[in-house]
């Protein structure tokens, strides 16, 4: 069943990008070369050209046969200098640096495109080669020929393979004349087109044995091309149908109706998304085969159209004429008229690229290096936030940071919520405490350091000793808003302003508690002090002096 054409958008007629004038009879063949800065054509004049694509121009000479080495098979007479051996097909191989040809001799040649002189060539074949195709790995190059037999030639020893396929099909119906012939992509199978059953024939390339029979044409079928991933195998015939087949089930699968004529060449572009045709309608056309539907309107040609080809990135197309000219079509432009600019990207580098991100591991977001660490300001009015609105970021200079980071919002005397960074400094070092540390900063009146005194033994020299200056957290008992003192314990000595030198205990007991009581004087010390610090470790010295330089204790009333 033919499927639906829908109505494409009526554009003004298209324009080629460059014309290449110069062959004297029909162009048969038109091929871009790497780098996509020339291309090669084949014509019924007997000879090859290569072509600059930006200028239009010939270089170099033509590629010509010599015709004293050409006999004519059927009379066994050797070919005049007034004849020319027509060339019918060509093909580039996959490195780019050959190409084969085929025509009306019955040869096939190999070209070395450096050189542009032939390297190679293959007789077998008792009349004409109407086509010619390389395997996907370069090793072989397959012929199909009006004798009705299709044949392959192993490029490396440059002879034809040991068991011919018209030795091997001798057996088996084959094609009146060879019209087509490509390979799968894999080289494990041949499928061939031609005049008779006009059925399209699988082969093993192998053995020679017929895999499928494909039926649908209604004519001779002239052209064929196979996807790159195996799974579809396009056919043009002179019924004016394209047809697409399902290599699993080699069944028909589309019918791709719209050409008025025979359909004389087809080709993929490389990503498998666009088809191109051509007919003896005097037309080209861009195909979308991911719907089955015409592109574009019909590209328009003054003659009959004989043989299109892509270049490497699918953006030009090349299309041979029997005006006797070679043209280039901006394939690219094509598309963006039509709004299918995506057709030239590849489905599979998406696909790939989608499938990548979807199996990446989510990435691991490392916490920021010499930053102030998580919840440090947690606590913080939002008044105090800023340095503007610091009652003493335009009086201390250079203490702005400091300011903001231990100005303490006012509060009443039992207002334990923490409010400040030393609050922070609490809760981080109480997890990390070690045996017979302890540290406990509560509510915000000032501080008592109750420290049990060890005969012979140094005091902390953070909390324990003398110093000229009282300490940062002492304020005199008259402005003082901390309830009163408990009474002392035995074994404990409460220092309020102690010295740098070891003094005796100021103690109502008369003896002196040992190194071992530090327990038993911890348990009979005031139940709620402001701080109780016993074997201050370096944090808690260091966040002590960090406390010392706060503003709050800079107003020299502390």
């Amino acid at each position: 069943m033919a499927s639906p054409i829908s109505k494409t958008k009526e554009t003004p007629a298209m324009t080629h990008c460059q014309k290449f004038e110069g062959h004297t009879r029909s162009v048969w063949g038109a091929i871009h070369l790497p780098g996509g800065q020339r291309i090669i054509t084949c014509s019924a004049d007997g000879s090859l050209r290569v072509w600059n694509v930006k200028s239009g121009k010939q270089i170099g000479e033509d590629w010509r046969v010599d015709n004293s080495e050409v006999w004519n098979v059927k009379s066994g007479k050797q070919i005049g200098e007034d004849w020319s051996i027509e060339v019918w097909s060509i093909a580039l191989s996959p490195d780019g640096k050959k190409v084969v040809s085929g025509g009306w001799d019955g040869a096939v040649r190999l070209w070395d495109i450096e050189t542009c002189k032939v390297v190679t060539k293959w007789t077998g074949h008792t009349v004409g080669v109407e086509c010619v195709r390389w395997s996907r790995d370069g090793r072989r190059v397959l012929s199909g020929s009006f004798d009705g037999t299709a044949r392959q030639w192993e490029v490396e020893s440059g002879e034809t393979m040991p068991e011919p396929l018209e030795n091997i099909l001798a057996s088996i119906k084959t094609h009146e004349e060879v019209y087509a012939v490509v390979y799968s992509p894999d080289t494990t199978l041949i499928a061939t087109g031609g005049l008779d059953e006009y059925s399209i024939k699988i082969l093993d390339a192998k053995t020679g044995k017929l895999v499928a029979t494909l039926k649908g044409h209604t004519d001779t079928v002239r052209c064929l091309a196979w996807t790159k991933q195996g799974k579809t195998l396009i056919s043009g015939s002179d019924d004016c149908s394209i047809r697409t087949w399902n290599t699993a089930k080699w069944q028909q699968a589309v019918v791709l109706d719209g050409h008025t004529n025979h359909v004389y060449g087809i080709a993929i572009s490389p990503n498998d998304r666009i088809l191109a045709s051509v007919s003896q309608d005097k037309t080209a056309r861009l195909w979308n085969l991911e719907n089955g539907q015409p592109i574009s309107s019909p590209i328009q040609h003054a003659d009959r159209v004989n043989c299109v080809s892509f270049s490497a990135g699918g953006k030009r197309l090349a299309t041979g004429c029997m005006d006797n000219n070679a043209y280039i079509w901006d394939v690219a432009a094509i598309l963006r008229e039509a709004g299918l600019e995506d057709l030239l990207s590849d489905p599979k580098a998406k696909k790939s690229a989608l499938q990548v991100n979807a199996t990446r591991p989510p990435i691991q977001v490392r916490p920021p290096v010499n930053r102030v660490p998580q919840g440090f300001f947690d606590g913080v009015p939002p008044s105090h936030s800023s340095a503007r609105s610091h009652p003493r970021s335009s009086a201390l200079p250079g203490s702005t940071f400091l300011s903001r980071l231990f100005r303490r919002s006012p509060s009443t005397a039992h207002d334990t919520s923490p409010s400040s960074p030393l609050d922070w400094a609490r809760n981080h070092l109480r997890p990390r405490r070690q045996s017979g540390e302890q540290i406990e900063l509560q509510g915000r009146s000032p501080a008592v350091v109750e420290v049990p005194y060890a005969k012979g033994k140094r005091r902390n020299a953070s909390a324990g000793e003398n110093r000229k200056r009282p300490l940062p957290w002492q304020k005199p008992a008259a402005s003082s808003s901390r309830p009163p003192k408990p009474a002392q314990q035995s074994g404990t000595v409460t220092h309020t302003q102690p010295s740098l030198q070891p003094e005796p205990p100021a103690s109502n007991s008369s003896t002196t508690p040992a190194v071992g009581d530090n327990a038993e004087a911890a348990s009979s010390m005031p139940s709620r002090p402001d701080a109780v610090l016993r074997q201050a470790g370096l944090w808690t010295r260091f966040w002590l002096f960090i406390g010392c330089l706060s503003p709050e204790y800079q107003d020299g009333r502390h």
